[in-house]
């Protein structure tokens, strides 16, 4: 398959290391639906080895953050290091450039709770008894998370209220239904007693059918809702 597709434009380069803004609605839906805001080739192989693949953001103020990350990623996972390892050094730099960036700053807590209202942005729908919720991405990742990516609910991250799924608001509109779809099933799938992992792979299997099929789409949205 030709990736020149893939590509949007050139960003910069550090090095050998050329930075490239990709199209991952293109990617997620013709090659890989589990790629998310940035990669590397040793996290995903289809990615030239000197290459940093950057999504095209929604909201495009996180640039510099996914670098930073992606840097230290690559140099560790070049050297033989588990992903994993090289993914806990990798957010600790990440996290460390935020805080510096003065993100901690811009939530308030109160009684050492999180305010809410400064990570919600605005209601994007009621399902039965769950509310979807459009949030700020940047704030989750560098207050909460920082490896929020896209969405997620009260039955993954302990910080979403009770009932309520987050769709990231550095996901593209036109890709917003999908990740809907994608955290409803998840979720209701967990309700039922599936792990994560379980839950998740299910819910990626069906999202990578409705990215295909449009009318699949409408459908089990509709089904969702019918059944919630």
């Amino acid at each position: 398959m030709s990736r020149k597709k893939f590509y949007l434009k050139k960003l910069s380069q550090r090095g050998d290391i050329v930075i490239w803004q990709v199209d991952g609605n293109c990617i997620r839906r013709e090659l890989d639906e589990e790629f998310t805001n940035f990669g590397q080739h040793y996290r995903f192989s289809y990615i030239p080895v000197n290459e940093f693949w950057l999504d095209k953001e929604a909201m495009p103020n996180e640039r510099g953050f996914f670098i930073d990350h992606l840097l230290v990623e690559w140099k560790l996972m070049r050297e033989g290091k588990t992903y994993h390892y090289a993914l806990r050094q990798a957010d600790q730099k990440e996290q460390s450039e935020r805080t510096k960036a003065g993100d901690l700053a811009k939530v308030r807590r109160v009684n050492g709770q999180l305010d809410v209202n400064k990570i919600h942005i605005r209601p994007l729908g009621q399902i039965g008894e769950l509310s979807v919720w459009l949030v700020r991405g940047r704030l989750t990742r560098s207050i909460l998370n920082v490896d929020f990516t896209e969405g997620g609910h009260d039955l993954v991250y302990k910080f979403v209220p009770a009932n309520e799924i987050w769709i990231d608001d550095d996901v593209m509109s036109a890709e917003r239904p999908l990740v809907m779809l994608h955290e409803l099933y998840e979720r209701g799938q967990m309700a039922l007693g599936l792990t994560y992992e379980q839950a998740h792979a299910k819910a990626s299997e069906l999202e990578w059918r409705c990215r295909h099929d449009e009318k699949k789409l409408v459908k089990n949205l509709a089904a969702l809702r019918c059944k919630l």
